[in-house]
């Protein structure tokens, strides 16, 4: 069945510390977003796939590729209880670039 998916969303959730339940949240984050039509972009879901986060020049380059995807997206989705240093340089970002930051309730 295709849905009509207008918006780009970009996901901003914790990923380091507890790195396995992190990544398992974000995926249900995503799949939320694609149950409400529209699509997830959360690149802390693919950049680790072949980038070393305890890197830190890794780290560093994948934060400017995630906030260069960050000016494509209409908004930016905060989900989870606590805000990573990452993710506070992700909302201030999209605050600077006018995108709309929402944050999303979270059990």
């Amino acid at each position: 069945e295709f849905f009509y998916m207008n918006k780009l969303i970009y996901v901003c959730s914790p990923y380091r510390g507890d790195i396995r339940t992190n990544t398992e949240q974000a995926k249900g984050y995503c799949r939320k977003i694609v149950q409400e039509g529209d699509i997830p972009i959360a690149p802390h879901l693919l950049f680790p796939q072949f980038m070393d986060d305890s890197i830190a020049a890794e780290r560093e380059r994948a934060m400017e590729m995630n906030l260069e995807i960050m000016r494509h997206c209409d908004e930016v989705h905060v989900f989870g209880h606590q805000i990573s240093f990452g993710m506070f340089q992700e909302i201030q970002a999209a605050k600077k670039m006018g995108i709309p930051v929402v944050q999303e309730e979270v059990e």
